[in-house]
């Protein structure tokens, strides 16, 4: 869905990237720290700093690619260990939502599972020789929904970002849906 931004982004990153020299592997480690902070954030009822936290580790998501791409150290361990940060990310800052009380533990751990499913079908795919990046509700776009949940809960009540949680398991849950009928596709044609 994000996907029509890369070429945007690629011409912001290109300068970052070509001043930072490193392994893309050690920003790709720093992410799931970040996502650590936001995960306190959410514990401790700091809306707005685990939505900044949230944005950083995107933030480090975006960069560690570019940093790769732009100095011809793309791997398929890069990119493994890239998908696996993602996912310990996604858990930890549903875990501190959790702890936050923001939604209910059963739903917490469908945000988490549905999450993780999400990726999971799209890895799943991909091994079988099938291109599955479509969805509604990619990782991307679902850290913007938790980010923009954070602000308006932050400003509006408590009670709009757990609806902002809700809305994101079945989000999660629809894309889950729309991948496996994709491959579906794909495969029996």
């Amino acid at each position: 869905m994000l996907q029509s931004l890369r070429p945007f982004l690629t011409k912001i990153l290109n300068p970052l990237a070509r001043n930072l020299n490193i392994n893309p592997n050690i920003v790709t480690v720093i992410s799931p720290f970040v996502a650590v902070l936001a995960a306190y954030g959410f514990a401790n009822h700091y809306l707005l700093l685990g939505c900044f936290a949230i944005l950083l580790s995107g933030f480090l998501d975006v960069v560690d690619g570019a940093v790769a791409r732009f100095h011809g150290r793309t791997s398929k361990f890069g990119a493994f260990l890239d998908s696996t940060m993602d996912r310990f990310a996604d858990a930890i800052i549903y875990i501190g939502i959790i702890f936050g009380g923001y939604c209910d533990w059963f739903v917490g751990v469908l945000a988490i599972h549905s999450a993780i499913t999400v990726s999971y079908v799209r890895a799943r795919a991909e091994s079988q020789g099938v291109d599955c990046n479509i969805g509604i509700a990619e990782r991307a776009v679902r850290m913007i929904i938790l980010m923009v949940g954070a602000i308006i809960g932050y400003f509006a009540g408590d009670i709009y970002f757990t609806y902002v949680i809700y809305i994101l398991v079945i989000l999660s849950y629809f894309t889950v849906a729309q991948r496996i009928v994709h491959v579906w596709r794909q495969l029996n044609e």
